[in-house]
């Protein structure tokens, strides 16, 4: 076993955490020092979209993921720094070639219905998540996945088709939730409405338009959590009503805030409002396969007439970083920082002149209706080009015809993608030749060669020189230009101990969350 790799991680995670340290904005949605928690009360969630399945392996919206991640456990979880840590799996190694990885299962973990955990539990419930039939989001996102064996009933083993160093990191992906191997093997439909994990929390009822009830589970693999008695996750559609309803003291935590209300949030008596660097992105996708976006020339004069400072404070109203036309920025591990791009007008005409557009060009940029900003990138992009010769027309149209006609087929529209849990993970989602959503059609060697050549090192500096080399190729080349990343935006009641917001978005650590002092009583 590969026992350099592990030493390696260590290495890298004192790195990376003094880096993310750093990279939170203002101190805010830092991940809380050590502290004597306070033990029991009920803490009330508010979420803004009802969670509609209540099956881990199917959820796809951040309320659903809450639900999950309370009630189940996956093999590994995303710490704050993106590094892989144990949940149900309290190690790990590889072989020497990465293609072998052995996970060694708690002893002392159950399902709530009191049945141990076993391999056989860990096998089943991939083996579903991996059959199309079942329909998980997970099934391309856990990792090249080739088999799954049981080596006894605390041992688990991997392989996968090709040597692959982020399994761990993989395997935390948001549905990859252990259920029992009884269920996973044809009771599926059980988990519509019941709930049988081995998270920190069990499930008391589930009425998902209006409330969610939690209750604390004794029988916990980490004993001294979860800290809270109960947890409420109570839905409000509308925002305003959301954020009156946390200022007012009727709710403890918002887990995702909006821009518009979080001046109002930040100058509530009694509310913390958080905000976080995240790897959420607005992009320009040009199709890199179609004229006039097949010449590069056209694609970075595009690029250079882009204020990225000016559309982080239009578009993101100021609560986002500017990017530099790769989906990387200081959310994730493997960052490369890039010499910051200006507005060019001049090389951008000069650019498109050499490409023959000495008239200018003619274009139409496509928007889907949500969310909203979409437009108003599109718009913003429509004012900045004109300068250089870029005669754009923005065309917005209803989300399920975007997907239906123009996602993956159109050669230039606004694309908007949430964090993934790794670089390799954003890359090859859309970027390598082989990504499943490989819009841009870029379909560069060099660049799949550095993502293949990362994927299968161990070797942490490697690795990092590798990806630092796919940024700088693909800024360069701009198969698709990403101008600004979102911060991640939340606020809690000050009596709320132990929540920060997770650059991820989709990983909340409830179980570390206590009530302190002014934490009203109820019953």
């Amino acid at each position: 076993m590969n026992r350099h790799l592990r030493l390696t991680r260590r290495r890298f995670l004192v790195t990376t955490t003094a880096l993310a340290a750093t990279a939170v904005v203002a101190g805010q949605g830092l991940a809380p020092a050590a502290r004597a928690a306070t033990r029991g009360g009920t803490l009330r969630i508010s979420v803004d979209q009802a969670p509609g399945k209540l099956n881990p392996l199917l959820h796809r919206v951040n309320p659903e993921y809450l639900l999950g991640e309370m009630l189940y456990s996956g093999l590994t979880r995303l710490g704050d720094d993106m590094a892989p840590e144990p949940d149900l799996a309290e190690s790990w190694s590889s072989s020497d070639d990465l293609t072998e990885w052995t996970f060694k299962l708690r002893e002392n973990a159950a399902f709530h219905d009191g049945s141990p955990v076993t391999a056989d539990d860990v096998v089943a419930t991939f083996e579903a998540i991996l059959d199309p039939k079942t329909g998980s989001p997970g099934r391309k996102n856990v990792g090249p996945i080739a088999s799954l064996s049981a080596a006894g009933p605390h041992s688990v083993v991997i392989k996968t088709s090709g040597a692959y160093a982020d399994l761990p990191v993989s395997v935390a992906y948001t549905n990859a939730k252990i259920v029992p191997a009884k269920i996973a093997k044809g009771e599926l439909a059980r988990l519509d409405q019941e709930a049988i994990g081995t998270g920190p929390f069990k499930l008391v009822s589930y009425e998902p338009e209006r409330l969610v009830v939690l209750e604390r589970n004794p029988h916990y693999f980490l004993p001294e959590r979860p800290y809270l008695d109960r947890v409420e996750v109570v839905v409000y559609p509308d925002a305003t009503a959301e954020s009156t309803a946390l200022i007012a003291g009727d709710t403890d935590l918002m887990i995702r805030a909006g821009q518009s209300d979080f001046p109002r949030l930040k100058e509530a008596a009694g509310v913390e409002a958080l905000r976080t660097p995240s790897g959420q992105f607005l992009d320009l996708v040009l199709g890199c396969d179609q004229k006039p976006f097949d010449d590069i020339r056209v694609r970075q004069a595009l690029a250079l007439t882009l204020d990225r400072d000016a559309l982080v404070d239009f578009i993101a109203e100021g609560y986002g970083t500017p990017g530099e036309d790769t989906p990387i920025n200081s959310a994730y591990r493997f960052f490369d920082k890039l010499p910051a791009k200006k507005p060019d007008i001049a090389k951008a005409k000069q650019l498109l002149a050499e490409a023959g557009h000495t008239e200018g060009l003619k274009l139409t940029l496509i928007a889907s209706d949500k969310p909203a900003m979409r437009t108003q990138l599109g718009v913003a992009v429509r004012e900045m080009a004109k300068a250089a010769g870029f005669d754009i027309e923005v065309q917005t149209m209803a989300h399920s015809t975007y997907l239906d006609q123009v996602w993956k087929k159109g050669p230039f529209y606004v694309g908007f993608y949430n964090m993934q849990p790794s670089a390799d993970s954003i890359f090859s989602l859309l970027y390598t030749s082989d990504a499943p959503w490989n819009e841009t059609k870029w379909n560069n060697k060099d660049f799949d060669s550095l993502i293949q050549q990362a994927r299968q090192t161990g070797d942490v500096p490697k690795r990092k020189a590798l990806y630092a080399k796919a940024q700088e190729l693909m800024s360069a080349e701009v198969p698709s230009a990403i101008p600004v990343f979102f911060d991640l935006l939340a606020a809690r009641r000050s009596y709320v101990e132990g929540f920060f917001l997770h650059p991820r978005g989709a990983v909340f650590n409830i179980d570390k969350v206590s009530l302190g002092a002014g934490a009203p009583k109820r019953g």
